[in-house]
């Protein structure tokens, strides 16, 4: 598994469990709904900065999102 394979799941997964659409997280980070799509999909790689925008939407420090990414790469 890639390093953005595991992102991508992890990120879907967390932004599910949120309960949020795409374009609920992409409003609540104030980035495009299109880059979020594109995350997901292994099309892009979110810089830190994203990254944090992005925890901070998902209520989430982002020590832990980085831990579910490497958990995520362990477990397949």
């Amino acid at each position: 598994m890639t390093l953005e394979n595991a992102l991508a799941i992890t990120l879907k997964n967390r932004r599910i469990k949120c309960g949020l659409s795409q374009e609920d997280l992409a409003h609540k980070c104030n980035i495009d709904r299109t880059y979020i799509s594109m995350i997901e999909c292994e099309k892009r790689n979110p810089t830190l900065n994203t990254i944090f925008k992005i925890c901070k939407s998902l209520n989430i420090k982002a020590s832990d999102f980085i831990s579910s990414i490497e958990k995520t790469m362990e477990d397949n």
